[in-house]
């Protein structure tokens, strides 16, 4: 499983998955400037129904797992270590629930361009 993933807003309007290749992006090695840096904690079954991302951001797990459902109906589980380029900020958006029975602990980390 990939460690960095990218979720995008396509034409279709609808939020998509890509995997990450660091090699293509060299970008995220010469360093990306950010503003601040938040943690938060949401407990088992926590759920966010359809929404975009407020902002172009990293959000990392750092504890628990985080599924991510799409307009495709795919659902797309992301663990400890994940990281998630959030990019879809327009469009249909996604879904955000905590699986398990452990609480998801994230880091977000906007990204400032």
């Amino acid at each position: 499983m990939p460690v960095i993933t990218r979720m995008y807003t396509g034409d279709d309007g609808e939020s998509h998955i890509e995997d990450m290749d660091l090699a293509d992006h060299p970008e995220l090695a010469a360093g990306l400037k950010a503003t601040d840096i938040t943690f938060r904690t949401y407990e088992p079954g926590h759920f966010i129904d359809w929404h975009q991302g407020p902002k172009r951001q990293f959000v990392i797990t750092l504890a628990g797992e985080g599924e991510i459902g799409l307009g495709d109906g795919t659902l797309h589980v992301f663990g400890p270590g994940h990281v998630n380029l959030v990019e879809d900020t327009t469009g249909h958006g996604h879904t955000t629930r905590v699986v398990g029975d452990v609480a998801r602990i994230t880091a977000t980390i906007p990204v400032v361009d």
